[in-house]
Parts: structure tokens; C-alpha cells; sequence
């Protein structure tokens, strides 16, 4: 029997019995596992984009393979829906950006449902609401309660493209991460939340996620930057004051031969007072704050400073030390402040060899040591102390310890531990992000607003214009209201939240996305937290990933959850990637899923994405590959409805011991082979790739054989059970068609409600071979394995061998090369 596939007829149906019968909806439900799945979402900028379809698929094929597991899974999705972007559309189209915000969601949550994405619709949740923002602002006055949410004058990275302060986390090279405006230096009274509370629990936190990848972990461990070292303070006796600075080799202390200070250094100005060059000195700091702190630090610019005239006193050896203002010294790190020491680190000795400041040797390579120092250099390593007064002759590690006892025993400095990390700075000025919930009363001072009185709305009458400053701002009815503590005339904060507020906690809204007393329900959060899986660009390493992090610290401490970390698993998905770069509007080489959709529907635009690349690698668009999916969703409708036969009747048993080597016996352990491979590759390895390729192998043993198959009982048996797994299989990746060939070949209950298939270990015993391992050349060793063994999966056997750990000796391989089915070889 032959039927034509028609896609969109069938897409059609089944998102409609998906939606009618409430298939994705759960509720908690202790006598179940659950699973929480969780993409990020998306911001409503009027379509999605292939970089969605493909988080979004990735996401999907796990979740429908964990409920067919037996999972309670919660997969829900939302709207990150406050941002800039709105304003940008109101000031260029003239259209409100609540408007143009939700007209927005409108036409993507129909593309989503369009691609059959199996989520929750019943959890969908929108920033932009007040019954979301509402609870933005009930965090702020708890933290504010608790002195985590504070207000302070400082510099600031100010856009001037997009008009607001940027934390420091959103500075990328040196530009707005949003635009790339080159980003400068403002002074402002800013609100901020102390992620600083945290900064060692985030860091120690990193233990928690081993099923992160290493390079997120360590682009947060750098950004974190946990510095053990001294304070020591160094006396300016003409001012009567000292220059406390941080340093992690206090070791090098008497080869400290002059201080330098940020620019932002809150002395600077003091310093420079009584020099006869001091409005001279007064531009060129002027000048230097006004550089991005970003593009300082970094050794790529032409290291500047001035003397101050001032001198600070060494308080270990006594010396008089000049005092020099200096654009390589950034006011983020320790105090703002450094003791150089130019024989010992290379950006000092820059200076030093510039301005002919004097340089002092006071280390030297250790015994035995490789390390040399070189001509020009700065000698940057470790070694033994020379002309270091009492801690003469002692190793670097040895007189770091007893030099910080000396500082604290002498009361001129101590032992510390310093983050480069900052408070997160939240106030922006614009006007669709959430307003600050607090009030200024020239009697009470900063007052929060009362709890029974949140939300403080978005107003919908204020004028967009695209003038520096907040349209709140121009708002006198926003802006003039009453003190809540006094009843007198008081003004309302008119900078709103960073939006990456909205989205530290969001996941957590889910899990009672109705709740009206509180942010969500603490016994729902406490069933469905942490996340199982996160999936999500590495792009939001930095920014969203630490924040959502703290949050959740916080929420924990406000005894809202027990959770300390939300994501112990995170899968980074890759970019998709056209004519060579990232797909992006800027670039027109975007592909509109709404097109793919008509012509080849979304099931073969989901295997295809899934398919062509492993979910962690870059995917690079290509039509043929696409147009190949579709052919073999055909064929598996077509040998499907060919044999439409076999499921008359009842399943008949299968032949318990079949025939070594023919085609029953080749199609029923291909079968319980495939099933095995491709619950591996889902549960355990994320190869969605691979788990398609055994799907379509298994496809094309059975479309070879079924001749074969057909011409005994037995054989029509083998042939249903295999045609049903191979429909189950691909279920998760092409949902629509599994589902419409599963109630074609007479199944009740729909598929996605049916248990994933098991399978039998004998017969899914796979063929091995001997794999050779030799270290430097030599064969140590061999082990069994199974054929097409990954190079990764090759090299994790060949390490744990006995012989061949003894013969590695605790060294590292410096390259390993894999034969696939024959040889790992190890080279150290």
C-alpha cells in the first residue's frame, strides 16, 4: 500500500491533538522521577532563527526521550521580554514597546508550536508583565533589607549608542555587548546588588559542576579571579595618610622600587594638589578615566602615567619610594593601587624602562631550577630571596608565608584574598526594563516601597524620543509621589533594572508560573530544582550563567529553596554557521524557518539539524543536507505503509532462537542493537548525530531485507517489530511522522505516551575488536572494545589500563592518536 506523505497535513493534526489532549502538561508527582529540561528563552525580536530552532530541537528530543522513559519532565517556555531592542523599534517605528513586544511573542509562539516543540504552554511566563516584574522588585527590597542591593556614586561603562550603563560583564572587547559602540567612562549614582557576598561560593561552587565544560567553567574562574596575596600599606608622610596595596608576591617587596594608582584612584586627586603641575596632571587623569577601563590592563596599549611629586615609604625596607598615577592600573583589581616591582613583573619593568624609574633583582632561580633569567625580561617566576633583609635566602613560598606574619605582626599589612569580580551594577537608564521600587523623601531618605503596593508599573504614557537619560525621567506623573514612612513629597527612582535580573530567576517561575503570594511556590521548586539539563549558548557564560548562580544563593538564604546550584548539568550548544560566519540579520545570511516549513515541514528540518552536526559543535547550514532528511522521512513513510500488512492481526510472537546469521537473525539484533545505541547516544553522550545515523542504518537493513522477511511468519514478525522501533526511535527527532505511522499501523494510545523500547542484552551484543595501546611507540597493552568506538571514547579505555599508567608515570600525554577499531598510540 502507497500513500503521499503530506507533512503539513500531518503537522497540522497532531499539533492540534498535542494541544487538545494537554500531552506536555505535568504536575508535580512524588511517585515519579522528574526531569526538568530547560532551553534558554528566547527575546521576542519578531521571528526565530535557525540558532533557536536548533537549541530549541536539541532540547526537544531530550525531553520526549525522557518521558518515554518514565519521567515526570518539565519542559516550559517563556519570553525574555524587557530589553533595549523595544525601545530602539519604538524610536525607529513608532510603535509602543509593549506592542511591539507582545505582537512580537504572538508570532513566535506560533512558530514554535509550528515546529512541534513539546513544551508546557500552560507554564509560559513574560517578563514584560507586572505579574512577573512584580517580583524583580519584592527581590530588590529583600536585598536591599539585607544591604545586598545598595546605592553609590562610581564610574560607570556608559553606551551612548543604547543610552544606559553597561556592567562590567557586559563590556565585550572593549564595546557594548548589544551593539559594540565603544564603551567610556561616566560618573553616576548607580544601584547595585553585592555579588561580591558571594564570590567565594561561586568560585567553590565549580566543584558542584562537573558536567560543565571546562572552558565555561574557566572563562567564570577567570572572570571571578580569586587572588591570595597581602595587603600592605605604605606611608605618604607628606599627607599624613598611607596607599594600602595588594599584592600576591610579597615576596619581591624589597625589589618594590615605586607605587602606582589608578587613575580612578580615590587619592589621585590629592596626590597631584600641590604639584605646580597639577591642572596639567588634572587633564591628563581626566583623559585617562575617560578610556575604556576595558581596553587598560591588558599590555596592548602604550603604558602612560605622571610622577605625583609624592613619596610613600617601603614599610619593609624603609626606602622612600616615588608615587606615580599610571593608565595600566585598573581601580577592578585588589585596591587600585601596586607596588611595582620591575625586576619581576614585565609590565612594571615596561614602565620602569620608559620612564627610567630603577629596577632591583630581588629573586633569583632556585637550585636545580630550568628557569633562567633573560636579558630585558622581567624575571617572573618564583625562586630564593637575595637582598631581602631577614628573609634572605629563603624559597619564594617559604618567605611569602612568614613576610605576611611579619606585615600583620608589625601592624603594616596583612595576609588577603581579593576577587577581581565587582558588584553587579543594575540601574539603567531607560524605560522598558522594571522600575526600581524605591523613593527619595527629602525627610527620610531612600525609602522602599511597601510590599502591598508592588507592582511599581511600567507606565504607558511616556514619551520615547531617544534623549540621553530615562523617559522616566520626563514623567511627572511617575516621577512625583508620597513617602511611604512620612506622607510628604517624595520622588520615585527612576532607572529600571538590568534585564538580566528578569533572567536569574526565571526557572524558578516556572515550577508555579500562577503563584500570587510569592515568587513561585517553595514545596513546587523544591519537587522540580535544579534544572537536570541546561541548553544555551556560551555567550551567556560571564553575564547570565554567574548571575543566575547568585541569585539562586540568595533565594536559598531567603528560605525560598534549598537548591545552591541551579544548573549542575549545562550543555552549550554551538552556532549555526552560513557562507562562513555566524547567521545573523547584519550579515544576511539568515534562513527563515518559516520557509523551510512550507517546503519540506518541520520534522525533516528538525532531523536535519539534529543530524548534521554534534550538538556542542558548530552546525554549518547546507540545503542538500536538508533536502536529504526529508528523502528519508519518505522512506520510512513509504516501507511503513508497504507493509501496513504486518500489524494486522495482533503482534505475533518472535522466534525465540532464529537461524544464526540470516535475515531475521541480522534484523533482530540490528534492531536491539540500534535501540541500545540510541539510548546511549540521548542519555548518556548527547550524539543526537549518531543516534540518527543508527536509526537510518537500521532503515537500511531492514529495507534491504524485508524480502527476505516477508516470506515466513516468523520473518512478518520481525519485520512489524523492527518497522515499530524504528518508528519509536525516531519519534523524539520527527515527532509528527512517528506519531501518524504509529496510529496508521493500528496503536491506540498515542506514541509519545508509549514506554521508549527495551532491549535484549544478548542480542544487542555488539561485535568487538582488539584495540592495541602503545606509549612512545612501545605496545603496553590491549582491551576489548565494541566497533566505532569515538577517538575520545578509545583514549578514556587506553588511560585507565594498569600497564599503561605505570608506563605514563604521572606525566601527561602530550598527543594521543587514534586508530579507529585498531590503535591508540601515546606520546609523552
Amino acid at each position: 500500500m502507497k500513500a503521499s506523505f503530506n507533512f503539513q497535513e500531518v503537522e497540522r493534526k497532531w499539533q492540534k491533538i498535542w494541544a487538545e489532549e494537554r500531552v506536555f502538561e505535568v504536575r508535580e508527582d512524588p511517585s515519579k522521577p522528574k526531569y526538568y529540561l530547560l532551553e534558554m528563552y528566547p527575546y521576542p525580536s519578531g521571528r526565530i532563527h535557525m540558532g533557536h530552532v536548533r537549541n530549541y530541537s536539541i532540547g526537544d528530543v531530550i525531553a520526549r526521550y525522557k518521558s518515554m522513559n518514565g519521567l515526570n519532565v518539565i519542559h516550559p517556555i517563556g519570553w525574555d521580554a524587557l530589553g533595549m531592542p523595544a525601545e530602539n523599534a519604538a524610536i525607529k517605528h513608532g510603535v509602543h514597546p509593549r506592542k511591539w513586544t507582545l505582537d512580537n511573542i504572538a508570532v513566535m509562539r506560533d512558530q514554535l508550536k509550528k515546529m512541534g516543540f513539546g513544551y508546557d504552554w500552560s507554564r509560559e511566563v513574560n517578563t514584560c508583565l507586572p505579574d512577573y516584574y512584580k517580583w524583580n522588585q519584592w527581590f530588590f527590597l529583600k536585598m536591599f533589607e539585607r544591604g545586598l542591593a545598595f546605592r553609590k556614586e562610581s564610574w560607570v561603562n556608559w553606551c551612548s549608542q543604547c543610552r544606559t550603563v553597561l556592567a562590567n560583564e557586559q563590556v565585550v572587547g572593549g564595546g557594548c555587548w548589544r551593539c559594540g559602540t565603544p564603551a567610556i567612562q561616566k560618573k553616576m549614582e548607580q544601584w547595585f546588588l553585592k555579588i561580591t557576598e558571594y564570590a567565594e561560593e561561586l568560585l567553590s561552587g565549580h566543584e558542584r559542576l562537573g558536567k560543565w565544560p571546562e572552558h565555561v567553567l574557566l572563562m567564570q574562574k577567570n572572570w571571578i579571579g580569586k587572588s591570595r596575596g597581602a595587603m600592605i600599606d605604605f606611608p605618604v608622610p607628606s599627607l599624613a595618610r598611607t596607599i594600602e596595596v595588594f599584592t600576591t608576591r610579597i615576596d619581591t617587596i624589597y625589589g618594590a622600587t615605586f607605587l602606582v594608582i589608578s587613575p580612578e584612584h580615590p587619592m589621585a586627586q590629592d596626590l597631584i594638589a600641590a604639584s605646580p603641575r597639577r591642572e596639567e596632571f588634572k587633564a591628563w587623569i581626566a583623559k585617562a578615566v575617560a578610556d575604556a577601563r576595558t581596553k587598560r590592563g591588558f599590555g596592548e596599549d602604550e603604558k602612560e602615567g605622571i610622577d605625583t611629586g609624592v613619596r610613600a615609604v617601603n614599610p619593609f625596607t624603609g626606602e622612600p619610594v616615588p608615587v606615580w598615577v599610571a593608565n595600566y592600573v585598573l581601580m577592578d583589581y585588589g585596591t587600585g593601587a601596586i607596588m611595582a616591582v620591575p625586576a619581576h613583573d614585565q609590565r612594571d619593568y615596561e614602565f620602569a624602562q620608559k620612564h627610567g624609574l630603577r629596577t632591583k633583582p630581588v629573586i633569583v632561580p632556585a637550585e636545580g631550577s630550568a628557569e633562567k633569567a633573560e636579558e630585558g625580561k622581567a624575571f617572573e617566576t618564583t625562586g630564593r630571596l637575595r637582598d631581602s633583609g631577614p628573609f634572605t635566602g629563603l624559597r619564594s613560598e617559604e618567605a611569602m608565608d612568614k613576610m605576611g606574619a611579619y606585615a600583620e605582626e608589625k601592624k603594616i599589612g596583612r595576609r588577603s584574598t581579593t576577587f577581581r569580580l565587582r558588584d553587579w551594577g543594575i540601574s539603567r537608564q531607560r524605560y522598558w526594563g522594571t522600575p526600581i521600587p524605591v523613593v527619595t523623601c527629602p525627610k527620610c531618605g531612600t525609602v522602599g516601597v511597601p510590599y502591598e503596593d508592588l507592582p511599581v508599573e511600567i507606565p504607558h504614557d511616556a514619551v520615547i524620543t531617544g534623549e540621553e537619560g530615562s523617559p522616566l525621567e520626563r514623567l511627572e506623573s511617575f516621577v512625583r509621589t508620597t513617602c511611604p514612612r512620612c506622607g510628604g513629597k517624595a520622588r520615585r527612582e527612576t532607572d529600571t533594572m538590568d534585564t538580566f535580573v528578569d533572567s536569574s530567576w526565571y526557572f524558578f517561575r516556572y515550577t508555579s508560573p500562577r503563584e500570587e503570594k510569592l515568587p513561585f511556590r517553595p514545596e513546587a521548586a523544591d519537587y522540580w530544582l535544579p534544572v537536570d539539563l541546561y541548553i544555551g549558548g556560551v555567550e551567556h557564560a560571564i553575564l547570565h550563567l554567574i548571575y543566575s548562580r547568585f541569585f539562586t544563593k540568595v533565594l536559598r538564604d531567603l528560605g525560598l529553596t534549598g537548591v545552591s546550584e541551579p544548573f549542575p548539568h549545562y550543555l552549550a550548544q554551538g552556532m549555526v554557521i552560513k557562507d562562513g560566519s555566524v547567521m545573523s540579520k547584519s550579515k544576511g545570511n539568515i534562513v527563515d524557518p518559516d520557509e523551510i516549513l512550507k517546503k519540506f515541514g518541520a520534522d525533516a528540518l528538525r532531523l536535519f539539524i539534529i543530524f548534521a552536526s554534534p550538538p556542542d559543535r558548530e552546525f554549518t547550514w547546507a540545503e542538500e543536507g536538508l533536502e536529504g532528511s526529508y528523502r528519508f522521512l519518505v522512506r520510512v513513510w513509504t516501507i511503513v505503509h508497504e507493509n501496513l500488512d504486518v500489524f494486522a492481526g495482533g503482534a505475533p510472537g518472535l522466534p525465540n532462537d532464529p537461524p544464526a546469521g540470516g535475515s531475521i537473525d541480522r534484523v533482530l539484533r540490528k534492531m536491539h542493537q540500534t535501540i541500545k545505541k540510541v539510548g546511549g547516544d540521548i542519555e548518556v553522550r548527547f550524539h543526537l548525530n549518531t543516534a540518527v545515523s543508527s536509526i537510518m542504518e537500521l532503515y537500511n537493513l531492514v529495507r534491504k531485507e524485508t524480502g527476505a522477511l516477508r516470506q515466513s511468519a516468523e520473518g512478518k514478525a520481525v519485520l512489524r517489530s523492527a518497522l515499530e522501533a524504528l518508528v519509536q526511535l525516531l519519534s523524539p527527532f520527527s515527532p509528527h511522522i512517528a506519531e501518524e505511522l504509529w496510529e496508521k499501523t493500528g496503536h491506540a494510545e498515542i506514541l509519545i505516551r508509549t514506554p521508549w523500547p527495551a532491549f535484549d542484552p544478548a542480542l544487542a551484543r555488539e561485535e568487538t575488536v582488539t584495540i592495541v595501546v602503545q606509549v612512545n611507540g612501545k605496545v603496553r597493552d590491549k582491551f576489548e572494545a565494541v566497533r566505532e568506538l569515538s577517538d575520545k571514547e578509545l583514549e578514556r579505555e587506553a588511560l585507565r589500563l594498569p600497564k599503561v599508567r605505570a608506563a605514563l608515570g604521572g606525566r601527561p600525554a602530550r598527543k594521543v592518536i587514534c586508530v579507529k577499531d585498531k590503535l591508540v598510540s601515546i606520546v609523552i
